[in-house]
């Protein structure tokens, strides 16, 4: 096998600007700033018209989507789908309504988008980096976010075929930071877990970043909506269902599926998979000096004893959703909590089992042996038992399946991660068979890729049965 690897920083505008200017405009994730200028100022800096950037000008590579509906290469409007079977458009995504279009084959930025090129009623600064996409239909799930006292959430869904941009369900609470939701074969799931923005977002425009504007309140339940997949001019209803369950806060959720509801006939309910923690605490673990090993706050974070740092494979079933929208508040069951120890984060699976009954889960685990995460597990929902893959000082990123198309069982085909050996100084791709999380192969590279969060697999015209494509 032949394995060529090429790169390129989507973000070098941001970079030059920087250093022409000497600071940075504009909002992240964590990253915090020194509060010089007043209020006002930091009013007005956000709410005049902002000069337009240029595709290299912004940072917003946390996932990446394929053949977009909606939008052209360079992020125009486009009334039409894509073909699904060729790599046509390739772009980046964050949590906000932000689109940045990359050339597949260079992966040179060459065109900006938000979310209101696709409907003007996503206005919102919010947003899932995890847009789901029907295994079935190619058709794309979201939701944008509004701020104010009370938020609004507009879940929508764009169109494989048409292109066109459908407002499912508009939903008034309290505003949170959401990294994805769920979709099952007829529903899409916005879970509203418990990591609220103070003040209706208000204190971001202080702060300039998500994390030092959100807080954690126990007392109140995590909320969960399941919104009809239809659009209303297709019969969709909206809003069928409000469930409650315990609190907790989450980045990744899982998988989602239908099972025939035991308590009342003719309804279904919905088994929902997630990787769920105590409360907010586990994001200064991604701070850096928390990372490092030899920093003196790593130790802290590295340590097996720090339970709030560490998520719980959680599984919850929402019973009996009702076929006609009902005002009742539901309840949420939490079935199954798995230890901290076997819990597998940035979770991925077989793609053939989304939206379906699944029992195979992967992903990066950590087990007190690094400040990071020191190995790669697969989680057996039914057996509950692990298998793992892990070397002393070699740190793993994201595992991707890709499934062997010669065979119909769940975990058959390899897992694709970039690990870092900590050692050497140098990075590879490893290869592993998803069955028994045993070494197939490496591709090394001369020097260190940089960790990023999400990535996916595409094939090529010339796959006709193997690893043959597109590892991003």
């Amino acid at each position: 096998m032949r394995v060529t690897y090429n790169s390129r920083l989507a973000s070098d505008g941001v970079i030059e600007k920087i250093k022409r200017t000497g600071k940075f405009d504009g909002f992240t994730f964590a990253a915090r700033y020194d509060p010089c200028k007043s209020f006002f100022q930091k009013l007005q800096s956000v709410f005049h018209a902002a000069s337009r950037s240029a595709p290299n000008e912004i940072n917003v590579a946390v996932t990446m989507s394929a053949n977009f509906p909606g939008l052209s290469r360079t992020g125009e409007r486009l009334e039409r789908g894509h073909e699904r079977t060729n790599l046509v458009t390739l772009c980046n995504k964050t949590d906000a309504p932000i689109f940045q279009m990359l050339d597949p084959e260079s992966l040179e930025p060459i065109g900006l988008a938000t979310q209101t090129t696709l409907h003007p009623a996503l206005k919102g600064p919010g947003s899932a980096a995890h847009a789901r996409s029907d295994p079935v239909t190619g058709h794309v799930f979201n939701y944008n976010l509004d701020f104010g006292r009370t938020g609004t959430y507009r879940v929508f869904r764009v169109s494989a075929a048409t292109g066109q941009t459908s407002i499912l369900a508009t939903i008034s609470y309290a505003p949170a930071y959401l990294h994805s939701l769920f979709l099952t074969e007829n529903y899409v799931v916005l879970c509203i877990w418990n990591s609220l923005y103070r003040a209706g977002g208000l204190p971001i425009l202080w702060h300039q970043n998500l994390l030092d504007a959100m807080t954690w309140d126990g007392s109140r339940p995590t909320t969960w909506f399941v919104v009809d997949k239809r659009p209303p001019e297709e019969g969709g209803k909206g809003v069928v269902a409000k469930f409650e369950s315990e609190p907790f806060f989450s980045f990744h959720t899982i998988n989602a599926y239908e099972d025939r509801s035991s308590a009342q006939d003719g309804t279904v309910d919905i088994v929902a998979d997630i990787a769920a923690y105590e409360n907010i605490d586990c994001i200064s673990h991604f701070y850096l000096d928390n990372l490092i090993s030899d920093s003196p706050a790593a130790k802290a974070y590295g340590d097996s004893s720090n339970t709030s740092a560490q998520p719980n494979y959680r599984r919850f079933r929402l019973p009996s959703v009702p076929s006609t929208p009902t005002k009742k508040t539901l309840k949420a069951v939490a079935e199954y909590t798995s230890s901290k120890a076997d819990t597998p984060e940035l979770p991925t699976l077989n793609p053939r089992v989304v939206t379906k009954k699944h029992r195979y889960i992967y992903g990066i685990n950590g087990t007190g042996k690094s400040s990071f995460v020191d190995g790669l597990i697969k989680y057996d929902t039914e057996t509950h038992s692990v298998t793992r893959w892990g070397i002393h000082g070699h740190t793993a990123g994201e595992p991707i399946f890709v499934a062997d198309p010669a065979s119909t069982e769940e975990d058959a085909g390899v897992l694709l991660s970039v690990v870092l050996d900590g050692v050497q100084g140098k990075s590879y791709l490893l290869v592993l068979d998803a069955k028994t999380m045993k070494e197939v192969g490496r591709a090394h590279v001369n020097g260190v890729i940089g960790f990023g969060f999400h990535g996916f697999h595409v094939k090529t015209d010339a796959d006709v049965g193997g690893l043959n494509g597109l590892y991003l």
